[in-house]
């Protein structure tokens, strides 16, 4: 199996091309450095490769344009080729001075603009066991124990990262179906890297970072060059190489036992392949046994959202999310919104929605980004039933040592002004800035980072009480949701070969049923 290496820097020579087990490219160092275990092998022939036009106009729009034609993806493989080659060269999103590699996306987008047929979904999917004729892509006729799993986790100099490899990996029911992409965020000679074993090996090979090390990709990035976690999840969505789920959460984070089996389980439960389980997660502390079994009977559900204003303009953003004991018994349970902190969907969402290139030092906002796009494809959003996850944040006993983590903004002060101007392509492309001429802001490859053609943006606004117009949004909209009534309501309008909810059918428009009422 491919272990971590990461995507090559510039170089003024080709190099030999080479097969990299179980390492990480270091940028800061321009050097391969070795995993536990690791080993480099050169090709048979050694010769050298002549390098293809990796610019930014040539490569990228060769690969991510859209046909007008249904576009196919690659035939799934288990375990995949290297998911940090080939690469290609851009322009860094903050500083157009600077050159980094990154590696090519598995598939362009697979929607065409249009509903997503379910044929066509059922091509995106390694199975971990073959069929028969040698097939891996094997829709839904794949065991559900054998369905892939692809992990994204963005990390800015987070110790804790490596923690949560460990509980992923050592708790997951089938750990040999999950490949984790890390973009690693580091300063080096300060911060442990995310796939470096808390203990070495010899000492303890029992690790999951010992164990599962050739199942871990790593595209490592000095902390430096850090634009925020929208361009280091972009990064992470290009890792994703055809498996079965998709879910990423924050570099800290506890998960319990059978998680795997677990959200499968409740993503099934919907009978929806556009269903995507997210949620903003509960503290870990009080919420997890030693043994990793879940104290919680209540999960947070997303419905609580208005507006704020700053530097880069106004926009909206999450707040303070209900946790409740479940209304909707046996199933996740409708939502409006998406949240970046835990999602999991089939692996289609990376293809359709990947992050966007030209988003650098976007913080809020993000969630509002894939969220909307993803309506606008087809996606349907749904709170967990249970959680599978519980988040280390920087409160109580944890306060000490999360306090002491450093995060991208001190990076600030060298990519000034770069947000304002993300921000205005942000919500330009989900059409929540009708005020900005569209002139205004870039449009670089929308047709891969903009909207999908199922439903429009102003359906999302019209149906959840949004004015795009005078930037406020009708107030509690979680007695609408938490009690279970959107749910109710919508999911009779899931189409019967469960390719989404049709929202031609819903003509509901959220209004306050307290106005006036904080």
């Amino acid at each position: 199996l491919l272990g971590s290496m990461n995507a090559l820097p510039k170089t003024t020579q080709p190099g030999k091309q080479r097969i990299m087990f179980g390492k990480n490219w270091n940028v800061a160092v321009n050097k391969y450095e070795t995993a536990p275990g690791g080993v480099d092998m050169e090709d048979d022939e050694g010769d050298d490769i002549e390098p293809e036009d990796t610019t930014t106009t040539a490569k990228q729009k060769k690969s991510m344009k859209r046909t007008t034609s249904v576009q196919l993806p690659p035939v799934s493989q288990w375990p995949p080729p290297s998911a940090l080659e080939p690469t290609f060269e851009i322009v860094h999103p903050g500083d157009p001075k600077a050159r980094l590699q990154i590696p090519e996306f598995w598939s362009p987008p697979i929607h065409d603009g249009g509903l997503m047929t379910r044929e066509v979904a059922m091509q995106i999917g390694a199975c971990a066991v073959p069929d028969a004729s040698g097939n891996f892509a094997r829709g839904d006729e794949c065991p559900v124990d054998e369905r892939t799993i692809y992990f994204a986790i963005a990390s800015y100099r987070d110790f804790q990262c490596r923690q949560t490899l460990e509980t992923a990996f050592l708790r997951a029911k089938n750990p040999r179906r999950i490949r984790v992409g890390v973009v690693d965020q580091i300063v080096h000679g300060e911060d442990p890297a995310c796939n470096e074993p808390i203990k070495p090996c010899d000492t303890d090979p029992h690790q999951a970072l010992c164990l599962y090390q050739d199942q871990i990709d790593v595209y490592e990035m000095p902390a430096a060059l850090s634009v925020g976690p929208v361009f280091a999840r972009h990064i992470g969505h290009r890792l994703y190489r055809g498996e079965y789920y998709y879910t990423q959460s924050d570099a800290h984070v506890s998960y319990t036992q059978h998680w795997d089996a677990d959200i499968i389980s409740q993503m099934e439960a919907t009978h929806n392949d556009m269903a995507v389980l997210t949620t903003y997660l509960t503290d870990v502390q009080g919420s997890i046994s030693p043994e990793g079994a879940s104290l919680r009977h209540t999960r947070p559900i997303m419905c609580n959202t208005d507006y704020e204003g700053g530097a880069q303009g106004q926009h909206l953003r999450h707040l303070s999310q209900p946790e409740r004991v479940p209304s909707i018994h046996g199933s996740p349970q409708m939502q409006p919104y998406w949240a970046a902190g835990y999602s999991f969907s089939r692996g289609h969402f990376v293809v359709n929605v990947p992050y966007d290139l030209y988003q650098p030092m976007i913080f809020q906002g993000e969630e509002m980004s894939i969220g909307i796009r993803g309506f606008t494809v087809g996606y349907d959003f749904y709170a967990p039933e249970r959680s599978v996850c519980f988040h280390h944040y920087a409160t109580g006993a944890n306060a000490k040592v999360r306090n002491k983590v450093p995060h991208f903004w001190e990076n600030g002060p060298k990519y000034t002004g770069t947000g304002k101007k993300a921000m205005q392509r942000l919500l330009g492309i989900v059409h929540m800035n009708p005020e900005i001429p569209i002139s205004d802001w870039i449009h670089t490859d929308e047709d891969v980072y903009g909207l999908g053609g199922v439903r429009t943006p102003e359906k999302f606004y019209e149906t959840f009480g949004i004015d795009v117009v005078h930037k406020r949004t009708q107030h509690h909209l979680c007695q609408f949701v938490d009690k279970g009534k959107m749910h109710n309501d919508f999911t009779p309008f899931l189409r019967k070969d469960g390719i989404g909810i049709d929202y031609d059918q819903i003509t509901y428009q959220f209004t306050d049923p307290m106005p006036g009422v904080q």
